[in-house]
């Protein structure tokens, strides 16, 4: 049995397992920088640990003052939420090696799908359908040509330990490849300390869907259906949406299948994504797995009725999965809002500072996480997201409606948001139809001019 949990993270998600570790009651612990201190999460806990300063170098990212402080207030088990260390293997190999439950995959199993090449390699040897590209990795710019001839242009450059878009490039032709190939290998480089790359075809105007599992020790894996994540900026998803309306219903449990064999190939436990990238045409490929607890579950807790961060602690204790893939019916429409804290007119730049006011919108069906209260600084050392605005309704356009109520009710006074500029998104022609793709922000949203001149509903 979990009795304690350190919860190794901070912010939205850190108030989210605390909540969660409250309603199965599991005493938790926070640990906060010296630039936390004053934060939500520090105050929600039932225990509060100082871990260092500000920078996450110095705090969240240190995995040995975590260890320590999880040791020294006997917890039984750690918790990474997403971002920060939870998709990092030697952490959670450090759990295990101190005798602490790591509320995750098993690391081997990090390992195996954290490396973009390696995952690719596995899926294809276990039939799932991945985009044409190379079946190894590339490390040359003169063999990467080579194969790019071979693959056909245009063609997508990305780095094996990639994420959040670094290290992923596009090539036209055979002029740009040598170019984009060293930019993307070198910002690999900086940023993971990996220089492996692999190459695929560039599917142009694509959609991102992806399909959340959850599997436990006892061989039961469930796929609870897909979140759209196509609008998004730079690869930063800003909108999530379930059941996707770029997809029929044989293609969803297409896609669910493969998602659960996915899992079952490499023996996974615990919550993950299997992201797909779907063509124009309706084609859809495996792109990478997120080992680890989304940014955007709540979407999928809204539309079939589970608790993914409840079900994460049962699994990491041993049990069996509380619900079936029968169990699992998509109910209504789901949408949630990324609220961030920048500046979406000057190339949406971070937006820190003391919150002097907040509303947050309330009512039947919407949902806000958030670690926001009045008097909060919202500091310059961490991603810029403050607030995740979630809804359902009976269909899309009632959720869509609702977002829209509930956008226009939330205030937040002292810094800088987006909440209007997600307003507007709710408002456009595209995405009321359901068509936008992962190219929408950039081509149909002119931040330079007044919010009227986006398409009106």
């Amino acid at each position: 049995m979990i009795k304690k949990v350190l919860i190794a993270n901070r912010g939205e998600i850190a108030v989210r397992i605390i909540r969660a570790c409250r309603n199965m009651g599991i005493f938790s612990v926070a640990i906060y920088s010296k630039e936390d201190e004053n934060s939500l999460h520090a105050q929600l806990a039932d225990q509060r640990v100082c871990i260092g300063e500000g920078p996450a170098k110095d705090s969240y990212l240190n995995m040995d003052r975590i260890i320590s402080a999880a040791l020294n207030v006997d917890a039984d088990a750690i918790h990474p939420g997403f971002g920060f260390l939870s998709e990092n293997s030697s952490f959670a190999r450090k759990c295990r090696e101190n005798e602490l439950i790591f509320i995750g995959p098993d690391p081997d199993v990090i390992d195996r799908m954290g490396n973009k090449s390696q995952a690719r390699q596995t899926m294809m040897n276990a039939g799932v359908p991945v985009v044409p590209g190379t079946k190894e990795p590339v490390y040359d710019v003169e063999k990467g040509k080579m194969l790019a001839e071979e693959i056909g242009y245009p063609i997508m450059i990305k780095a094996s330990s990639g994420g959040g878009g670094k290290g992923m490039r596009v090539a036209a032709n055979e002029e740009e490849f040598e170019f984009q190939f060293n930019m993307a290998q070198r910002e690999s480089a900086n940023a993971f300390g990996d220089d492996t790359m692999y190459l695929e075809r560039f599917i142009g105007n694509p959609r991102h869907v992806e399909i959340q599992i959850m599997a436990d020790a006892h061989g039961n894996v469930v796929a609870l259906g897909e979140r759209d994540c196509s609008v998004q900026r730079n690869h930063q998803k800003l909108i999530e949406e379930s059941p996707s309306p770029a997809i029929d219903e044989g293609t969803r449990q297409k896609m669910n299948e493969y998602a659960v064999l996915a899992a079952k190939t490499v023996g996974y436990t615990n919550a993950g994504t299997i992201e797909y990238i779907v063509s124009p045409g309706g084609e859809f490929y495996f792109m990478e797995m997120n080992t680890r607890i989304q940014v955007e579950h709540g979407v999928t807790e809204m539309v079939t009725g589970t608790d993914l961060i409840i079900e994460q602690i049962r699994v990491a204790m041993g049990e069996a999965l509380s619900f079936s893939q029968e169990d699992i019916r998509l109910r209504g429409h789901a949408i949630e809002c990324r609220i961030n804290a920048e500046v979406p007119g000057h190339n949406f730049m971070p937006s820190p500072g003391v919150v002097q006011n907040i509303h947050l919108p309330a009512g039947n069906g919407v949902r806000v996480d958030t670690a926001l209260y009045a008097g909060y600084r919202i500091p310059a050392e961490y991603d810029s997201m403050i607030a995740k605005v979630i809804v359902h309704a009976p269909d899309r356009p009632a959720a869509i409606r609702k977002m829209l109520g509930a956008l226009d009710e939330m205030v937040i006074t002292g810094v800088d948001t987006n909440l209007d500029f997600q307003f507007q998104i709710m408002r456009s022609k595209i995405f009321r139809e359901g068509k936008a793709d992962t190219g929408f922000i950039e081509k149909f949203m002119n931040l330079k001019q007044p919010v009227p001149d986006v398409p009106e509903i």
